[in-house]
C-alpha cells in the first residue's frame, strides 16, 4: 500500500476546496498513492467553531451525493481508494462522517464519529448526532481500512474494537489547531494506538487559519511499532505520501502476543 494524506487549507468557497481537492487526488496517484485521504471537513470551513444554526446545518449533504459522487468517479478513474470526511444529513439528523470509496467507484462504508466533544471553539454536540454505524472495517484489494474520526481516537476501546475487526491501517481525520494540547501528546497517542493494536495508524489534520482557530497541518503516518514513518510539516499545504509495509502487521507484538493474552471474562464488565 502506498498511502496519502492531504493537508490542504479550506477557502470560503466549497467548489474551489473540492476542485483543489480532485488535483491533489490526482497528485498523489501520480506519486504512486493507492490510499488517499482527507482531513476533517476537508472541503468547506470548520463548521463548529461557533455554535450551531439552521443555515449551518443546511450544508450538510447526502451520502451518497454531489461530494461523493465526484470523488466515486474519480477513485474508478484512477483505480485508488479515497478516505473523505464530511458534514452528512440523513433524514433529521446530521454527523461527521466519512465515506471509505473503492478503486471501483463504490462506497464501501461510511463511518460517523461517535464521540461527540463540546467545548469553546469545538461546539460539535450542536451540529452532529452520535454515530450509529459503529466501527467498521472494509477490506480493499490494497488492505483492510477503518476509521476514527477525531474525537473518536481518544478512546481505547474504539481503537481497540478496529483492530480486534482486522484493520491493517486506521486513518483518523483531524481538526487540530495549533498548541490545542501539549507538546507531542498528539503524536503519542497515535503511536501508543498502532502498537497495542497492531496496526498502521495516519493522522490526516486540517491546516491553516480560520475565524477563531489556527489548525497545525504536521499530519503523520504510526507504524505497528509505534514508530513515526513519516510527518508532513507545520501550517503548510501538503501531500505526505508514504509506503505502508502490511507485513509488519502480523509481526507486530499485538498481533503476535497481546491479542492472544486477552483476557476479556476478566475484565469486560469495566467497560460498561
Amino acid at each position: 500500500m502506498k498511502l496519502a494524506l492531504v493537508q490542504q487549507r479550506a477557502l470560503e468557497s466549497i467548489d474551489d476546496n473540492i476542485q483543489r481537492g480532485i488535483d491533489a487526488v490526482k497528485q498523489a496517484a501520480h506519486q504512486g498513492a493507492n490510499v488517499i485521504c482527507f482531513a476533517e471537513l476537508a472541503f468547506s470551513l470548520f463548521y463548529p467553531q461557533k455554535p450551531a444554526t439552521d443555515d449551518e446545518l443546511a450544508k450538510a449533504e447526502t451520502i451518497p451525493g454531489p461530494i461523493t459522487d465526484c470523488f466515486c468517479a474519480l477513485a474508478k478513474e484512477l483505480g485508488v481508494v479515497i478516505v473523505l470526511n464530511l458534514f452528512e444529513r440523513e433524514g433529521e439528523h446530521t454527523y461527521d462522517s466519512s465515506p471509505i470509496i473503492n478503486c471501483d467507484g463504490s462506497i464501501l462504508s461510511v463511518t460517523r464519529m461517535v464521540h461527540i466533544t463540546e467545548y469553546e471553539y469545538f461546539h460539535e454536540q450542536g451540529y452532529y448526532a452520535p454515530g450509529n454505524r459503529g466501527t467498521p472495517v472494509v477490506k480493499t484489494p490494497f488492505g483492510s481500512i477503518g476509521v476514527a474520526i477525531c474525537y473518536d481516537r481518544h478512546f481505547p476501546e474504539y481503537m481497540r474494537a478496529l483492530g480486534l475487526k482486522g484493520a491493517d491501517l486506521v486513518i483518523v481525520p483531524q481538526a487540530g489547531g495549533v498548541g490545542e494540547w501539549p507538546e507531542g501528546l498528539y503524536e503519542a497517542e497515535m503511536r501508543v494506538a498502532a502498537f497495542q493494536n497492531g496496526y498502521f495508524t495516519a493522522l490526516c489534520n486540517r491546516v491553516g487559519q480560520e475565524e477563531f482557530l489556527n489548525f497545525a497541518g504536521e499530519s503523520f503516518v504510526c507504524d505497528p511499532f509505534g514508530s513515526v514513518v513519516a510527518r508532513a510539516k507545520q501550517s503548510t499545504d501538503e501531500i505526505l505520501v508514504c509506503d505502508i509495509d502490511l507485513e509488519k502487521v502480523q509481526k507486530s507484538y499485538a498481533r503476535r502476543l497481546f491479542f492472544h493474552h486477552r483476557r476479556p471474562d476478566l475484565y469486560s464488565d469495566w467497560l460498561s
